[in-house]
């Protein structure tokens, strides 16, 4: 399968846990590495190059820091301008079905601070549930996100675990070994790979 992982951080070079996760990703074959800030730092988005991109992959993924429960500005705009009805939605919009589509995104917080229970009052998936709407609408295939929960202390061995989780479930996906019903039972990929690995 093929894989169009889309990266949204607007200040890269200052990352501390994006940047490492990502490094060597645009090497990995079979993935299409793009880092949208780096593409665009005007915002001038080439829709129809976006949309020429879509449809050559079977996996999108949407990699960025949560920025105020949401994604950063950019990511927002491309889906505002590359996800066109009769397109990418409505009767005619059949061009992203059955793709499948998940977000990795780090978090500032532990997990269980994102409980209804506890300080943000949302879990994770309730507060990424417009995008996973939005994958809905365009006949995608939604699956859980992948998460890295406190960013802003996590050290290098650690952020190295979570790029290695990622780096193997973006080679299940890469030999068609997702099971995404399976999937979808799980409030995070991370769990997912986690089970498989212990199997």
């Amino acid at each position: 399968m093929k894989i169009l992982f889309l990266l949204a951080h607007p200040a890269l070079h200052k990352s501390k846990v994006n940047r490492r996760i990502v490094e060597g990703f645009d090497q990995i074959q079979d993935v299409t590495f793009r880092d949208l800030y780096e593409e665009y730092p005007e915002f001038d988005i080439d829709v129809k190059q976006e949309q020429e991109l879509l449809e050559k992959h079977d996996v999108v993924i949407f990699q960025f820091p949560l920025f105020w429960y949401s994604t950063p500005a950019l990511l927002k705009e491309w889906q505002d301008l590359v996800l066109e009805h009769g397109w990418a939605f409505g009767s005619t919009g059949n061009a992203l079905k059955d793709k499948l589509f998940f977000c990795s995104t780090t978090v500032g917080g532990p997990r269980s601070a994102y409980q209804e229970d506890n300080f943000h009052e949302h879990t994770l998936n309730q507060l990424l549930s417009p995008l996973r709407q939005t994958a809905t609408l365009c006949k995608m295939i939604p699956l859980p996100p992948f998460v890295v929960h406190g960013s802003h202390g996590i050290q290098d061995l650690e952020i190295l675990r979570y790029k290695n989780e990622l780096l193997a479930l973006i080679e299940l996906f890469r030999s068609d070994k997702v099971d995404p019903e399976l999937a979808r039972k799980y409030e995070y990929m991370n769990d997912y790979i986690a089970i498989l690995e212990k199997s």
